[in-house]
This record gives structure tokens, sequence and C-alpha cells, in this order.
């Protein structure tokens, strides 16, 4: 789905799950697939990554259209949609394959990513340090069929209801100018 007028950005922050819903409400998303980078193991699965063994972590490959959202924009979404203070931890999620990352498609993308980090350190917008991992991305794995598009065909799991909507509630909230047409109400 990249086109000539598309860019692609990886981030880790946490659960795919969560990730995925925030930023498929975002307008000038194109795609966002769950799957699973920075490790080394070849074609992870779910089970192997969750066992903490493979060195991935949990990403979402957004592919977007920087004529709509810029990739400055996409990290203001990241970083509202997670905790980049608590090292390889999101909520009750423990282990390297929930920490907080960005996963580099470019020189220009890891220039962006550091210096919006910098800018956010230095605005102490968290009382501890930031600890979010920046990395040229390697090779991104799709994750199973069954994790694309998770909240939107499992929101009513208990996981989705505590977890993921008010993720998703606290994007719609603080980001109401940036929803896709087709998600507002």
């Amino acid at each position: 789905m990249t086109t000539p007028s598309s860019e692609k950005a990886t981030f880790g922050g946490g659960c795919f799950w969560c990730t995925e819903a925030v930023f498929q409400l975002l307008d000038g998303v194109l795609k966002v697939e769950s799957g699973y980078s920075g490790g080394s193991v070849p074609n992870p699965t779910y089970t192997a990554v969750c066992n903490g063994t493979t060195g991935h972590a949990e990403v979402t490959q957004i592919t977007y259209d920087p004529s709509v959202v810029s990739y400055d924009e996409l990290l203001q979404v990241f970083f509202a949609s997670h905790d980049p203070t608590t090292l390889n931890r999101q909520g009750n999620a423990a282990g390297t394959q929930y920490r907080s990352v960005i996963f580099t498609h470019d020189k220009e993308q890891e220039r962006i990513a550091k210096a919006y980090i910098d800018q956010l350190a230095k605005s102490k917008t968290w009382s501890d340090p930031i600890v979010t991992e920046v990395a040229p991305i390697s090779t991104f794995y799709v994750a199973e069929d069954y994790h694309q598009d998770y909240y939107n065909q499992n929101g009513s799991q208990p996981y989705c209801s505590f977890v993921v909507r008010p993720k998703v509630e606290k994007f719609l909230k603080q980001f109401p100018e940036k929803v896709k047409p087709s998600y507002k109400q």
C-alpha cells in the first residue's frame, strides 16, 4: 500500500493492539499493521515474542500520507499514547517485547525522533527520564492475522475494554482535530 506519496513509520509502545487502535484513527494514516521488529529470530511467532526470547518488540508499522500528517505529528501521538519512561514495561505487560521504541526508516526520521525526545526531556513532560530507544529498522515481520485490526474486531473483550479503549478515548479527547473524518461523530 506504499504509494509515491506515502511513507512508513514503525513504533513500539507496549501492546501492539493499543498502538494500532490509536493510529487507525489518525487522519493521514493509510494502513496500520501489527508486527514484530528489533530482534534476531527470523519469522517470530506471537508466542515466541511473548516469551521474551526473540529480542523483538511488538510494534505497529504505519503507512501514512505526509501531505496530511507529518512524522512529527505521528511522534506526538505515539508519545501521548504510552508511557515512554518505563523500561521494558507498559502497565502490567513487562519484558523487552513491550519496550518503548522508534524504528526509523531513514536518517531524517532518526534526526526528527531524537530531536523530539530531546524537546520532551527539556520540557519535563514526564518527571522520569524518557527511555524510548531509537534504532534503524531492520526487518519488520507482520503479526498473525488475528492480531490485525484487533480492537475493532474484539472491542468487547475485557482487555480491549479496560486497556485499549481508554487509550482510544484519550486520543479522541486530546487530538479531536486529527481524527479521520470517517471516525468523527
